[in-house]
């Protein structure tokens, strides 16, 4: 079996997941949380049981009880909506989204066209698309670039969710380009460092592997697209589980090399489950494949960290929660 690495929670769900945590236990149940703090069952279900009150928007947080927003983001209109409610919010939002956030709102002011590279409907980018309405536009795949109008060719760039295929959205950029030779990229790249990771790990591996198999929920943009880029890499067959159980044993008949690898927003213990079955199915002999290491860490929340220091609680940093625990070889 081959290992990838870096796999699983990535900085800023590290931080989404410990704030609702240290709300809990700060402020005691419930806490509400706007949509799914990150994207994975296994989190939300953990959460809930903790007393973690799950909604779909704010006007179903009663008046003056306290949200989190989840790591993917808000617009305005849902921070104006809570202010109208008197709701107590913690603002969980990824860094990297935030800078995509600020990104749009400074071209929108330079009266751009913006191109939003990304899936219609997801949070993260119905959050972004909030910030400047009038000015961004949603491009979901390549061939979407085709039908793009534009108010001015010469004043016209491109951002993108920070999930996606890193290959995929460097063809509709192209694609887009051809049409509009003066399309202006981002200030620095908006696919985030660990999206990014965790493709080129898959893409190491995947070659080498009969099977591939990525954890991850299905609402999970980066672990569909780890689906696809084990594909593409070479591998002979690849699928998603959100767990070790959801796992066919048809899968590895035949089999000699399986990889594995997990989304953003997977805790570890996922993993650890999915290795334990594979291992029972004569996979046993596990090699990691490190293409990257992480240390950047997020500071949690500021209203919650200022609650914390008041109380005189810790208010440092999460850390990471025993994701690189296992006992595998490198190669």
């Amino acid at each position: 079996m081959l290992l990838a690495a870096p796999r699983g929670y990535c900085a800023g769900v590290d931080r989404a997941v410990v704030a609702v945590e240290k709300a809990l236990e700060h402020y005691g149940a419930p806490v509400y949380v706007r949509k799914e703090i990150v994207h994975n069952r296994h989190v939300v279900e953990t959460l809930a049981a903790r007393g973690a009150v799950f909604v779909d928007e704010t006007d179903q947080v009663p008046e003056g009880a306290r949200v989190v927003f989840s790591a993917h983001g808000v617009s305005p209109a849902v921070k104006a909506s809570a202010a109208a409610r008197n709701l107590q919010t913690i603002d969980a939002t990824c860094p990297l989204v935030t800078k995509v956030h600020k990104e749009a709102v400074r071209f929108a002011a330079d009266d751009f066209d913006i191109l939003l590279i990304g899936h219609d409907g997801h949070e993260e980018v119905e959050g972004t698309q909030g910030h400047a309405p009038e000015h961004i536009q949603v491009v979901n795949s390549p061939a979407d670039a085709d039908h793009v109008e534009v108010r001015d060719p010469e004043r016209v760039m491109w951002i993108s969710q920070t999930t996606l295929s890193v290959d995929e959205t460097m063809e509709t950029v192209r694609r887009l380009r051809e049409r509009f030779p003066h399309l202006q990229d981002p200030p620095s790249d908006d696919i985030c460092y660990a999206t990014q990771n965790r493709q080129v790990a898959v893409k190491k591996l995947a070659p080498a592997c009969d099977v591939v198999i990525t954890v991850g929920s299905a609402n999970s943009s980066n672990s569909v697209r780890l689906v696809e880029v084990a594909l593409d890499a070479g591998a002979r067959s690849s699928y998603r589980v959100d767990k070790a159980a959801e796992i066919d044993p048809a899968w590895l008949e035949g089999a000699t090399t399986v990889g594995v690898t997990s989304g953003a927003s997977v805790p570890e213990i996922l993993v650890a489950d999915v290795l334990a079955f594979l291992a029972v199915h004569g996979f046993a002999d596990v090699e990691e494949v490190r293409t990257a290491t992480e240390d950047l860490m997020f500071s949690l929340p500021r209203e919650l960290r200022a609650d914390l220091k008041k109380a005189g609680e810790p208010a440092g940093r999460p850390r990471p929660d025993g994701r690189r625990r296992l006992d595998v070889q490198p190669v």
